[in-house]
C-alpha cells in the first residue's frame, strides 16, 4: 500500500471540498492532530475510517491497495497482492501496536488452500468485533463456461460442525451468467462482526459458491479460508 498514495487522496479530498483540517476531523471523530498526519504520511487512518473516507467521496479501496493495475500473468498478480498486504499488515501493526486504544483496529490477510481459487481478503479487528473483507474472486481451476441462472456466494464461520452464515452475495436475474462474470460482481464487506479474529483459526472460514443452470444442475464449490499467521494485538 502507498503510504503517499493515502496522504495525498485525504488532502486533496478535503481542500477540494473546502474543509478545514479541524471541521474534516469532526466528521470522522478524530483529532485534527491526526488529519495533519495523515496528509504529511505520518500515519493512516484505520480501515474502518479509510473505507467510510472512501464510500463518502466514492472512490474504490481497492485501488488504494494495489498500486498499479494488474498484470494479466495471474502469478505476477499474486505475487503484488502477497507483497502489498504484507506491506499493509506490518505498517498497520507497526502504527497502532504504538496507542493503546481500544477502538483501534489491525488487519489479517485472508487466505486460501483452495488451488483453483485466487481472492483478495482480509480482517480488520480489536477486542470487540471484527470486519471482514473479500473482493476480487477469480477461479483458476479450468474451464466452467456453463450459464447459471442463479448463483449464491455465502461466507460461513466454522465451529464445533456447525455452519453459520455471516454474509451471502446472491445473482437472480432473467440473463444467465457465467461464474467469471458471477465472481467479478462479487465483493462481501461485513462491518461490526459480532465475531472477533482469534476466533478463526485454519480452515474455519468458508466460502460456498451454488450456481445452478437452466435444468436445475447444482454446482458446488467451496473455498476454506485461514486468517495468515495468529490474531493477537502483540
Amino acid at each position: 500500500m502507498e503510504t503517499d498514495k493515502i496522504s495525498n487522496m485525504i488532502k486533496k479530498i478535503r481542500q477540494k471540498n473546502n474543509l478545514s483540517q479541524q471541521k474534516f476531523a469532526s466528521i470522522y471523530n478524530v483529532s485534527f492532530q491526526a488529519v495533519s498526519k495523515w496528509e504529511n504520511g505520518k500515519s493512516i487512518p484505520d480501515f474502518m475510517t479509510l473505507k467510510k473516507i472512501c464510500d463518502d467521496y466514492d472512490i474504490d479501496i481497492n485501488n488504494l491497495f494495489e498500486g498499479k493495475k494488474k498484470s494479466k500473468k495471474k502469478k505476477i498478480v499474486i505475487g503484488i497482492v502477497i507483497i502489498l498486504l504484507l506491506a499493509i499488515a506490518f505498517l498497520s501493526l507497526a502504527i497502532f501496536s504504538k496507542v493503546n486504544k481500544p477502538n483501534d483496529f489491525y488487519f489479517k490477510t485472508l487466505s486460501t488452500t483452495c488451488e483453483n481459487f485466487n481472492l483478495y481478503g482480509t480482517i480488520a479487528y480489536n477486542d470487540n468485533k471484527s470486519s471482514i473483507y473479500i473482493s476480487n474472486i477469480t477461479y483458476c481451476g479450468g474451464d466452467d463456461n456453463n450459464l447459471y441462472e442463479k448463483v449464491d456466494c455465502t461466507l460461513y464461520a466454522l465451529a464445533d460442525k456447525a455452519k453459520n452464515e455471516i454474509s451471502k452475495y446472491t445473482y437472480s436475474d432473467s440473463f444467465p451468467i457465467t461464474l467469471e462474470e458471477f465472481l467479478k460482481k462479487v465483493d462481501l464487506h461485513i462491518d461490526n462482526h459480532d465475531g472477533v479474529c482469534d476466533e478463526y483459526g485454519e480452515n474455519d472460514l468458508e466460502l460456498e459458491i451454488d450456481a445452478v443452470d437452466s435444468k436445475g444442475n447444482h454446482t458446488t464449490y467451496k473455498i476454506p479460508l485461514t486468517p495468515k499467521d495468529t490474531c493477537e494485538n502483540d
